[in-house]
């Protein structure tokens, strides 16, 4: 792993595990990483926050940003919400989010 990537675990819907290494000089975002390693993560609108087809739960401790207004006002519209709820979109790949766990949130129907 050189000094510019970092390593992120994303549990898909079956419950395996995927530990994905993830380029942090490309600004990309955790849906982008994700759809890059072939997992069921739509992203619809693109990464804007306009859907929650991006929908995962964060299982670790990071710190992460506060959720825009944006994206919150979409979660509130998703199915299968917790507290830990967020958009993939929405989390950006740095240094502060190496070994970051998340889950993928069920479809809604």
């Amino acid at each position: 792993m050189s000094e510019d990537t970092i390593n992120v675990t994303v549990i898909d819907r079956e419950g395996k595990g995927h530990e994905i290494e993830a380029p942090t000089d490309m600004n990309f975002n955790l849906m982008e990483i994700c759809k890059a390693s072939d997992l069921p993560v739509e992203g619809i609108c693109g990464g804007m926050a306009l859907c929650a087809s991006c929908h995962v739960y964060v299982l670790s401790e990071h710190e992460l940003n506060d959720p825009s207004e944006d994206e919150e006002d979409m979660l509130d519209q998703a199915f299968f919400v917790e507290d830990n709820s967020r958009l993939s979109c929405q989390i950006k790949i740095s240094k502060a989010i190496d070994g970051l766990k998340v889950k993928l949130a069920p479809v809604g129907e």
